[in-house]
């Protein structure tokens, strides 16, 4: 009765995580948190955002990575609440 109790505390700790999780900036990640973070996606197509993003700049908006080979829209949904391409910075108020 306990490992099933311990299992349910684990699997609720996991779920909590992943809600909590920071999103991963696709401008900045490297080939290795890219492919941690994005469900589908192993180091091969990592290595292809990444050196998209070398080639062609950073990307405007997470839509964007759909033109990377190796990312299809399923790809982009499944993870679009995790990705980010960065915040911007407040407008200064003027007194």
């Amino acid at each position: 009765m306990k490992s099933k109790q311990w299992i349910g505390l684990l699997a609720l700790l996991l779920a909590c995580t992943t809600l909590w999780a920071q999103p991963v900036n696709i401008n900045t990640a490297d080939a290795q948190a890219l492919a941690a973070a994005i469900k589908g996606v192993g180091s091969k197509t990592a290595q292809a955002i990444v050196a998209y993003r070398r080639e062609h700049g950073p990307f405007r908006s997470v839509d964007d990575l759909v033109k990377v080979k190796g990312i299809g829209q399923a790809i982009l949904e499944r993870n679009r609440a995790v990705l980010t391409v960065g915040t911007r910075s407040p407008v200064a108020m003027q007194e």
